[in-house]
């Protein structure tokens, strides 16, 4: 959303830099990774979803997935595995905002690009953007 223009680009900007600016549990950089790993076709990251995010560890990694692509399936079980691996109930926080806020921006600039007429990005949970075909018969 940088240099957007708009009814809502100051409240995206200041909800963007309390995420991402403030002071936190978690280093700023890693939420901005994560941000950008759930956020497809990022200008944080200049990737698609599911790259990038070398900084993130590989279990957090798969929960941010989780977040960004199928939130209603995360459960008490993933929340407790990733404690166990050492992450705190406020690293959690913040790494469930920024993938959430990430999915969010995502889907927001596509909806936007789609009124707008402009081409964007296949739909993430299409079977070709996973590189799959349909059968259209």
């Amino acid at each position: 959303m940088d240099g957007r223009t708009g009814r809502y680009a100051a409240f995206t900007k200041r909800l963007l830099d309390s995420v991402l600016a403030t002071s936190g549990h978690t280093p700023r950089e890693l939420r901005r990774a994560v941000l950008a790993r759930a956020r497809p076709s990022s200008p944080l990251s200049g990737t698609e979803r599911g790259t990038g995010g070398e900084d993130i560890a590989p279990d957090l990694a798969a929960y941010v997935d989780k977040v960004a692509l199928h939130a209603y399936q995360v459960t008490d079980e993933d929340l407790a595995a990733l404690k166990r691996a050492g992450n705190s109930d406020d690293v959690l926080f913040e790494a469930t905002v920024s993938a959430a806020l990430g999915a969010a921006l995502g889907r927001l600039e596509r909806g936007l690009s789609a009124l707008r007429g402009e081409a964007s990005p296949p739909d993430p949970l299409s079977t070709t953007w996973r590189g799959e075909t349909r059968d259209e018969s």
